[in-house]
């Protein structure tokens, strides 16, 4: 440690000291979906428990996994639900990783809709303010809209601060990565339904010190262009 600071500065007294200092990178935050379960798309599942992936769903996540692997994870973060811990574990097995529950990334709180068929509810008035001005939504005996976007984007902005410069997964639920990916891109609560996130997909954003930007969204393919390249000196030496 003494060395270093004695090395630093003698370097910073010479012409052009500091010229191939390597730049701190960007928080990357790597939000993830869970896998499909028995009820994944027919039913409200909400924060049921007991509710597990189904074979497909562990394989969907084992894939998400896969292509998570060569990206330098230091931390893997879940909803504490069944089925986004389970999805988060095959998430973080590549990277020999403890998947870490965050209260902040849970579902919403879908009250008495929880359980409930979707096509059931798709006849209430309450769906219609649901779709057509989220931000009025309240569900009964459960959560509003805005307070699920408010917590979870309170949970990932202190993750964030947290792994400064470093990559983290959050593996969460379909509702609250569209209400996080609405707030980071500047798209209003009301037309958040215009967004779609498939089980076990990847949205990735990198978080510098002066804004956010959306690299991936609802990505189910290779995301090895996201792999930080070798690092070399060439260009410094090039005039």
């Amino acid at each position: 440690m003494t060395e270093s600071a004695s090395t630093a500065t003698t370097d910073a007294t010479e012409p052009g000291a500091g010229a191939t200092e390597a730049p701190k990178g960007a928080t990357r935050l790597v939000l993830v979906r869970h896998g499909v379960t028995v009820q994944t798309g027919g039913m409200l599942s909400g924060r049921l428990p007991n509710i597990d992936l189904t074979d497909e769903g562990r394989a969907q996540a084992r894939r998400a996994g896969e292509r998570l692997a060569p990206l330098p994870v230091v931390a893997v973060y879940a909803s504490p639900i069944e089925r986004t811990m389970q999805t988060a574990e095959l998430v973080a097995e590549p990277h020999a990783l403890d998947v870490i529950v965050c209260d902040g990334v849970i579902e919403a709180e879908y009250g008495d809709w929880s359980g409930q068929k979707l096509s059931d509810l798709a006849k209430t008035d309450e769906w219609r303010v649901v779709q057509a001005a989220p931000s009025r939504a309240q569900f009964p005996n459960g959560e509003s809209l805005r307070a699920m976007q408010a917590r979870m984007v309170a949970a990932l902005d202190a993750l964030v601060a947290a792994h400064s410069h470093e990559t983290i997964v959050v593996v969460s639920h379909a509702d609250p990565i569209k209400a996080a990916i609405a707030h980071y891109t500047g798209v209003h609560l009301d037309l958040f339904q215009r967004l779609h996130v498939s089980p076990a997909s990847a949205t990735v954003f990198d978080f510098h010190p002066y804004g956010v930007m959306m690299v991936k969204y609802n990505d189910t393919g290779s995301l090895d262009e996201l792999v930080p390249k070798p690092r070399t000196d060439e260009g410094s030496r090039d005039g």
